[in-house]
């Protein structure tokens, strides 16, 4: 059985392509920026995208049809990296997350953010939140999710809200940490940095021997084709990367400076697969891989929901073949 979703702040996919690959169906992915939308388009032709503001978006075709709506509403009224305004900020979206959720009362819902939401001095928002969620028939759960205890090589930490109708609410279990260490980022791009002949790339592959920073994909007004501010480029550099921008192609043979990262080396430190491409130049096309959710975390909690969804199917069908035995 196939489970369906709509998704919200899309973006270039991240969490788009980890739901896929828990097995949802995706009946809408709606993203306000026309770049990423044809990121999405580029990669799935078949994905149904919808390039709008989601204050200008309605999800009320979608009641009754819909399992998972999700999202990665926008962090920056929550980031220790801004002014954190918080539900003063012009661009908190949760607002129209909960319309969104009123309007077609998903089964499931996922939102994504900063770990910046979970301070305390948004608690009383987070409890408004949970309190409007409760009120349309959800238990939720809010948690800080680490990336990299699911395979990603970098830590990412997230702030997960995940909400189910009361009645699968109790099948819901946050999926288990994995049971491996990430690749360090020398195992993980060194097919990458060696491809086009580089001699040295033995050596930086042992010298790279841990999980990278966060990557930062910065705005519009804030922020390039770098690897984030003075301290992750400071930790980058630990590994052998010079995190000032990015290259057009991996170092050749006979280069002497510090490597910089690719763009498709960013992507797959995000967990992306191999082929996903991004639409636009440098700029625009790292900022829509650095502000991603990686796939692998939306996977393994997508998992979970579809986990709690069957499990409290199947209860439901033993039941109903118990009760007509009976009768």
């Amino acid at each position: 059985m196939s489970y369906t979703s709509i998704e919200i702040c899309a973006g270039a996919g991240g969490q788009a392509v980890g739901l896929e690959q828990a097995g949802f169906e995706h009946l809408a992915l709606v993203e306000i920026e026309p770049i990423a939308c044809d990121t999405l388009r580029l990669n799935r032709p078949t994905w149904t995208v919808i390039n709008k503001d989601v204050k200008d978006f309605s999800s009320k075709e979608y009641i009754g049809v819909v399992d998972l709506l999700a999202g990665g509403v926008p962090c920056p009224p929550f980031s220790i990296a801004g002014k954190q305004l918080g539900h003063l900020d012009e661009r908190d979206l949760f607002p129209e997350a909960l319309r969104l959720v009123k309007e077609c009362n998903p089964k499931t819902v996922m939102l994504e953010n900063v770990r910046g939401l979970l301070d305390i001095k948004f608690k009383e928002y987070r409890r408004h939140i949970l309190d409007e969620l409760y009120n349309m028939g959800y238990q939720c759960d809010w948690r800080l999710v680490n990336s990299s205890d699911y395979g990603v090589s970098q830590l990412r930490p997230r702030a997960i809200l995940v909400a189910l109708k009361k009645q699968y609410f109790e099948y819901f279990e946050w999926p288990a940490k994995n049971e491996t260490q990430p690749l360090t980022v020398g195992e993980l791009l060194y097919e990458e940095m060696s491809s086009l002949g580089w001699e040295n790339a033995d050596n930086w592959k042992l010298a790279a021997n841990n999980i990278a920073p966060t990557l930062v994909g910065g705005s519009k007004k804030h922020g390039g084709a770098d690897l984030g501010p003075t301290r992750a480029k400071q930790s980058w550099a630990l590994l052998g990367v010079d995190g000032k921008g990015l290259a057009d192609a991996p170092p050749i043979n006979g280069s002497k400076a510090m490597p910089r990262l690719t763009l498709k080396m960013a992507a797959l430190i995000q967990g992306f697969p191999k082929d996903w491409k991004f639409a636009g130049k440098k700029t625009p096309a790292y900022r829509q891989v650095g502000n991603a959710f990686p796939p692998p975390v939306a996977k393994a909690i997508g998992l979970s929901i579809k986990k709690a969804l069957k499990q409290y199917e199947q209860k439901g069908s033993k039941r109903q073949r118990l009760q007509s035995q009976i009768a």
